[in-house]
């Protein structure tokens, strides 16, 4: 049909006048195919006049029409890493420090309005894709008619509103394309000129009529549109939705197959809307899909005008001149709290590395709901135009899971409240149950590089088996000639801080505390009316002042490979109620340093050094540093050292180095061996002794997954002088 419609048409018609068009269909990662069939267009000399495309047809189609070639948009989408891009994965250093803990701790988090709970539209806000549109498409962000783009395109969206379909021809090129792709529960609906859009696909998949009304005699059409599978294929519920959402699709398409004169249809049947792991297959199977219709695309070439539509130089940008900055949709926050977050001033020059920081800065808050922005060229330099959405939601529920040796199973459940007394207030409060019941609440007024203000509130319980010398000093331990007692520990601290941040990675805090301390043991009995009660070793109320400094750019908390953390740490015990007749004035001071650096994309060593040591002469031990096991946010003074049990080895003064070496033979499966070395005892710093030879070491291999509750870890560690061994196994977040 092609060949007699482009001779006929050349034999009466002069070649300027063929106008081709060009239809990308949706697929979502089948879409792909698209890049490979452009590659062969493109090598064979078609000039596309008009491009018209739905979801993942509108984003190759936007791109292709901007000036970027096949082959181009082939080398842009090879860098392209799909997991972080889809799932708005913010960078660590992008988030405070209270913004970690949450995305450290809980693994599902869910807004709670009215006692209902809400279930997100979607799995992502659509933010790091948005980004990236912006970034590839900032060399036509003057253009806002897309008849004047370097190739004239439009796309298709579908208003949820009224299920009708909305031609975007006009407006910002990278929320046109945003809008077209946003496919139901992976990204959130987008909203233009007031209308609130989601993938086009949904009502259109195919513009093919629309793309003829602007004028072209022909039309090349790529589909990578589902077929109907057969029953065998029909093995599961999504299987029969797929096919059911596919039945309307498909019936239209009989149609607009014939109205295709060139209709390439790549093969992906073995593919799905996610599949971007295959993503050069794809693509490779689109290029040889439009090979097959190469002697037809020759023809039309031959028919063309030699003319082609200008060249545009695509120059990447490193860096942004931003002369003004409107911002629209603030209401609960100022513009002084939007700038400041950005890190940005009207009249100021920033590396494009900057600007995408202070964006992630901004949607880590979690106060909004979307964060839209527009350059406009203005004197060889950009108007920033942003467009947000303030977050609804000030209730959030959330909910953990953990496993570990000493606190045994727990379920986390939290509940968070914005907004309570001030706008920048928060109150938070978990409860562990399980094993050992735990709870921690904290009310924070965030005021950034000001002085903040806390309230924190934890209680925390567990049994272990542990080093008798935590309750008895060395003579009672000669006398009643035990090592190990069963304790039952119970520990109730509340807080009152200032904090300010240095910078978003460096805080200082400076607080009061109190802590109630009760430790009980089953081990040492006494015999009263012919009746066995257990033994208090301590029950004191102890009232402290502390400082805290903190320093952390951690890539990851759990598996860092690179960055630096440092945590240091001084309390003096100014009063106690003094359960046990022993208390005189002491401090603590401890520091915690550590350093990660990667040798290889899958290769990187942790270096950590700890220390500390107890100033006064109060012989209470229950507040010593005591090391063995494994575990963060461990309490008190407790601190991992591998091959060891917890609390194995007790004293007032440690020093401690570890050693970690991790490789990632796969995605977020690590393999690690570690080595750590210490001395510990009472009054270590009182002579050279603890910069001798370690009296104590330990070594671990292990094997952990990052998932989305956290990691997975098991740990077999063993000690060569104490020769024993412990395995160790900790399942998600640790809180």
């Amino acid at each position: 049909m092609v060949l007699t419609f482009c001779i006929s048409f050349s034999q009466s018609t002069e070649k300027e006048n063929l106008k081709v068009g060009l239809v990308l269909s949706g697929g979502g990662a089948k879409g792909l195919a698209h890049i490979g069939a452009l590659k062969t267009i493109d090598s064979l000399g078609v000039k596309i006049d008009y491009v018209a495309g739905t979801s993942m047809g509108a984003i190759i189609g936007g791109l292709y029409a901007s000036g970027y070639s096949g082959k181009q948009i082939d080398s842009i989408f090879k860098r392209v890493d799909f997991d972080e891009l889809i799932s708005d994965n913010l960078p660590r250093y992008a988030k405070t420090f209270y913004e970690r803990d949450n995305s450290e701790k809980y693994a599902i988090v869910l807004p709670f309005d009215n006692f209902k709970v809400q279930i997100p539209s979607a799995i992502s806000k659509g933010q790091n894709v948005f980004n990236l549109f912006s970034k590839l498409l900032l060399h036509v962000s003057d253009i806002h008619d897309f008849e004047n783009l370097p190739i004239p395109f439009f796309c298709i969206a579908t208003n949820i509103e009224t299920g009708e379909p909305v031609l975007l021809d006009s407006g910002s090129l990278p929320q046109a394309i945003a809008a077209s792709g946003a496919l139901p529960s992976v990204f959130q609906p987008v909203i233009i000129n007031n209308k609130i859009l989601i993938d086009g696909g949904v009502v259109n998949n195919y513009p093919i009529d629309e793309l003829r009304a602007k004028g072209m005699n022909l039309i090349i059409g790529v589909d990578v549109q589902d077929a109907l599978v057969e029953r065998n294929e029909l093995n599961s519920a999504p299987d029969i939705l797929l096919q059911i959402s596919n039945f309307r699709t498909i019936d239209v398409m009989k149609d607009k197959v014939k109205k295709t004169d060139i209709y390439i249809k790549p093969d992906v049947k073995n593919f799905n809307v996610v599949s971007f792991q295959y993503g050069q297959q794809i693509i490779e199977n689109g290029r040889l899909a439009a090979i097959d219709k190469k002697d037809t695309l020759n023809i039309v070439a031959l028919n063309q005008s030699k003319s082609s539509h200008e060249k545009v130089k695509i120059i990447t940008v490193d860096s942004l001149p931003i002369k003004k900055i409107d911002i629209n949709g603030n209401k609960k926050y100022t513009r002084s709290y939007v700038l400041g977050k950005l890190k940005l001033k009207p009249n100021e020059t920033i590396s494009y590395d900057q600007f995408n920081k202070g964006i992630n800065n901004i949607v880590a808050t979690h106060n909004f709901d979307s964060f839209l922005y527009d350059f406009e060229p203005n004197n060889e330099g950009y108007d920033l135009i942003v467009n947000l959405k303030e977050s609804a939601n000030k209730t959030f529920l959330k909910f953990g899971v953990h496993y570990d040796d000493l606190y045994k199973s727990a379920a986390l459940i939290n509940l968070t409240q914005k907004q309570i007394l001030f706008k920048n207030d928060l109150a938070s409060f978990d409860m562990v149950l399980g094993d050992n019941v735990r709870y921690n609440f904290e009310y924070y007024i965030d005021k950034g590089f000001y002085w903040s203000i806390g309230v924190k509130s934890r209680y925390n319980t567990f049994h272990k088996n542990v080093n008798a010398s935590l309750l008895l000093d060395d003579g009672q331990l000669g006398i009643v000639g035990l090592k190990k007692a069963n304790i039952k520990l119970s520990d109730f601290t509340n807080q009152f801080y200032l904090q300010t941040l240095l910078r978003k990675d460096f805080s200082l805090k400076l607080g009061a505390e109190h802590k109630r301390l009760k430790i009980t043991s089953d081990t040492f009995v006494e015999e009263s009316n012919d009746e066995t009660e257990q033994t208090i070793f301590e029950k004191s109320d102890f009232f402290s002042i502390f400082g805290n400094l903190k320093f952390d750019t951690y890539n990851n908390k759990y598996f860092p490979d690179k960055g630096l953390f440092f945590d240091g740490n001084f309390q003096l015990y100014l009063s106690s109620s003094d359960f046990n007749n022993n208390f005189s004035q002491f401090s603590f001071a401890k520091a915690n340093i550590g350093y990660a650096l990667s040798f290889s994309d899958k290769f990187s060593i942790l270096l950590n050094a700890q220390g500390g040591f107890k100033v006064g002469d109060d012989s209470n031990n229950s507040l010593n540093f005591a090391l063995g096991g494994y575990g963060q946010n461990l309490i008190n003074n407790f601190i991992s050292f591998y091959g060891y049990d917890y609390i194995s080895i007790i004293g007032d003064g440690f020093v401690k180095g570890t050693i970690n070496l991790d490789y990632e033979f796969a995605d977020k499966h690590h393999f690690n061996f570690a080595a750590n070395f210490a001395n510990i005892k009472d009054d270590l710093f009182s002579d050279s002794e603890w910069f001798k030879s370690p009296d104590y070491s330990g070594y671990a291999i292990g094997y952990g997954l990052e998932t989305f509750i956290g990691p997975i870890e098991v740990k077999y560690t063993w000690s060569p002088e104490a020769n024993q061994n412990n395995w160790f196994f900790n399942l998600g977040f640790w809180f």
